[in-house]
């Protein structure tokens, strides 16, 4: 008896040790690896506790070995935007103004109970409230309200309707294109590197650049404040 609740101490100290090391996203909806990792670890965990027969040194072994190679992918998917769409894939906008893009959630086995369900959870009741719709990576659901949808809200607080309709969306991230984004906005890359070229800003230094329908920008260049600007051709 005493035996076991040793083990399990010791197990339970280690595996908290090994989710600090995996980082503060392994507390919060996971992306595939993440749960893999997760799964993994907690069976191990499992068996060191109920087998005794199993040397405790070999389980904890492999539990770090399995936290070392979730770091090692999380520091892949930092420094390539191509390993992380492989591991992880990338949001998919699924409505836009209240319309839902059905081949979209095709692609992504979501059915329409699956979206209903999702903006339920957000107090959304009706499909005109949704400016726009976007399926994250870990399999969640974020959504813009429409500015309509919160007028009783804007109007107290004596705002005015944005030139906008639509939130600003990643064009370019880290350098790379977002494709899905350009093509929903209806841009090109060529439109993109004019307004890179106007800022004096090469493409290999963009952490961040947004552009929304109104075609106002924002651009965020590596280890330098954000920029804003009004919509240019």
């Amino acid at each position: 008896m005493f035996l076991l609740v040793l083990r399990t101490l010791v197990v339970y100290v280690l595996i908290v040790a090994a989710m600090r090391l995996m980082g503060k996203k392994q507390l919060g909806e996971l992306q595939p690896s993440e749960l893999v990792s997760t799964i993994l670890i907690s069976n191990l965990a499992s068996l060191s506790i109920e087998s005794p027969d199993v040397p405790l040194v070999t389980s904890m072994l492999t539990v770090f070995l399995i936290v070392a190679c979730e770091i090692l992918v999380s520091a892949l998917c930092v420094r390539f935007r191509r390993a992380q769409r492989l591991v992880s894939g990338r949001p998919r906008i699924v409505m836009r103004e209240g319309v839902i893009d059905q081949k979209r959630l095709k692609e992504l086995r979501f059915t329409p109970d699956d979206l209903l369900e999702a903006l339920r959870a957000k107090d959304i009741f009706e499909l005109s409230d949704v400016a726009l719709a976007i399926v994250e990576t870990n399999g969640s659901v974020s959504v813009q309200r429409t500015f309509e949808a919160d007028s009783a809200a804007n109007g107290a607080l004596g705002l005015k309707p944005p030139k906008a309709k639509l939130p600003s969306l990643p064009i370019i991230i880290d350098g790379d294109w977002a494709d899905d984004s350009l093509e929903f906005l209806g841009l090109t890359r060529e439109w993109a590197l004019k307004q890179l070229r106007q800022k004096h800003t090469a493409l290999g230094d963009v952490l961040l650049f947004l552009c929304n329908d109104a075609g106002e920008t924002q651009l965020v260049a590596k280890n330098v404040q954000i920029e804003k600007t009004k919509g240019g051709a």
